[in-house]
């Protein structure tokens, strides 16, 4: 029996944990209440693919029309989560996504923070693509600044939770190993992405071009985007498939709206009031970095990364 126990140990284990990140011992989606949909969100478009029914939101795609929908209020900074549940099978070309943008406030000039999967084709896993978008498009200077991961789990089979923490400072330590303990160094603004609670992609400020600064809304969105978004567009959305539905439930918006006064204190998914990571939320982002992610924009020699200054050094 001992022996059993042994050989399980060797061949079980590490496939267990190649498969699931170190726990991040710190859990921030449970600080913030939810709400329901109509609380805190209206229909944007495509009214009649979306349906509301035992807490959750169900929007889908057919060949006539996606849906959308957005939160009542812009913010300045906060948490912003929701639970999502999505399609099996043949899903290229469609993009479901939750993310924060002032597009309608700035058009053809605006910033946004993204969380959004890629359709997949059969048999191969969705990609969460993260990606931070600032000062709108078309000068030739604008870029995204994506990261691509493939998750540790299969997203079709149940609910898991999204979220985006965007805050406005984070005292950090003097480098990427120190401990969140340590003594900070410097005052900063982050966005930061997590799934079920585990940090994934920590994106810091190093100037004011490099960082959204104004108030966005949150949005939820199913459409298609056949063009780029299944390996550069080689697959396209195929409607005899349709259609092609996302639920979403158990939301969370909670921060400085940009109408609250300017002592507003952003929220924080810490539990250090510098807001930095732990060192179990450093360890488990490393980890899901190192074992899942498929695309950094800064390592992408394609790039002209003269545009990118936060790749540097």
């Amino acid at each position: 029996m001992a022996l059993f126990l042994f050989l399980i140990l060797i061949f079980i284990a590490p496939y267990s944990n190649a498969q699931w990140p170190p726990s991040p011992g710190y859990w921030p989606s449970s600080k913030f209440r939810s709400m329901s949909f109509y609380k805190g969100f209206r229909n944007l478009w495509g009214s009649q693919h979306q349906r509301q029914d035992q807490k959750a939101l169900t929007i889908w795609l057919d060949r006539t029309s996606g849906s959308g929908f957005k939160s009542v209020r812009p913010f300045r900074s906060g948490y912003f989560g929701t639970s999502i549940k999505l399609q099996p099978g043949y899903t290229a070309g469609v993009i479901t996504a939750f993310y924060l943008s002032n597009s309608e406030a700035h058009p053809g000039f605006h910033d946004e923070v993204d969380i959004e999967f890629l359709g997949t084709t059969f048999g191969k896993p969705y990609t969460l693509q993260t990606n931070v978008y600032l000062r709108g498009s078309g000068d030739g200077k604008i870029i995204g600044r994506e990261m691509k991961f493939h998750l540790w789990f299969d997203p079709t089979k149940a609910f898991h939770h999204y979220a985006i923490l965007w805050s406005p400072k984070e005292l950090i330590c003097c480098c990427y190993y120190c401990t969140a303990e340590a003594a900070a160094s410097r005052t900063i603004m982050f966005v930061r992405f997590l799934v079920d609670d585990v940090p994934i992609r920590r994106y810091p400020r190093k100037s004011g071009a490099t960082f959204p600064l104004r108030p966005m809304w949150v949005y939820g969105s199913i459409w298609d985007a056949s063009s780029w978004a299944t390996e550069d567009g080689k697959y396209k959305a195929d409607y005899r498939y349709q259609p092609f539905i996302a639920r979403y439930t158990n939301f969370k918006a909670s921060g400085c709206t940009a109408y609250s006064p300017a002592w507003c204190h952003p929220v924080s998914a810490s539990p250090y009031r510098s807001g930095g990571l732990t060192t179990k939320q450093y360890r488990a982002m490393r980890w899901v970095q190192r074992h899942h992610m498929v695309y950094n924009y800064c390592r992408d020699p394609k790039r002209d990364h003269r545009l990118t200054p936060e790749c540097w050094g």
